[in-house]
């Protein structure tokens, strides 16, 4: 009887440190992103200035002081959930504009390595102006085929990004 009493309360041990490590991840991803994407999360001012504060240290004692503190802030504020839900939103707008630019990278070395797709970004894309296109990949296999720098390249990737974004 007495180990049956002992299993809620270890579980329920076990719950609340497994919440206090989530606290301290999410403390963890608001370390890494930069002070403009913080400033973007809105976060109250007590979270911001620790994560501000991390950032700052270098001893490891100390970061993982401040990671705990963040933690304690986190789970202390009246809305956390709030905050991981902007983190969360924040980190999945940056992995949709990698994967844009990894779009937009494909389209540019298919172009240059055949000048045949240029029908498929014309169908993908029809405001597209072709005349500019054609010259950019033109000059683009002029400077690849003598080892020039690749201007005309980097800006067929910016004329494709401004069309595909």
């Amino acid at each position: 009887m007495n180990e049956i009493d002992e299993l809620p309360d270890e579980f329920s041990r076990q719950k609340r440190k497994n919440e206090v490590e989530a606290w301290q991840q999410a403390g963890e991803r608001l370390i890494k992103l930069s002070e403009p994407q913080l400033k973007q999360l809105e976060l109250p001012e007590e979270i911001y200035d620790a994560v501000i504060e991390a950032k700052r240290l270098t001893a490891n004692g100390a970061i993982r002081r401040q990671r705990q503190y963040i933690g304690r802030l986190m789970r202390e504020d009246e809305d956390p959930d709030a905050i991981v839900a902007r983190l969360q939103e924040l980190e999945g707008n940056a992995r949709h504009q990698v994967a844009k630019l990894h779009l937009i990278e494909r389209w540019r070395d298919r172009l240059i390595a055949d000048e045949n797709v240029l029908g498929e970004l014309i169908d993908a894309y029809p405001e597209v102006d072709t005349q500019r296109i054609r010259s950019l990949i033109r000059n683009a296999q002029k400077e690849l085929s003598t080892n020039k720098p690749p201007k005309s390249s980097r800006e067929l990737f910016a004329v494709l990004r401004e069309l595909i974004l």
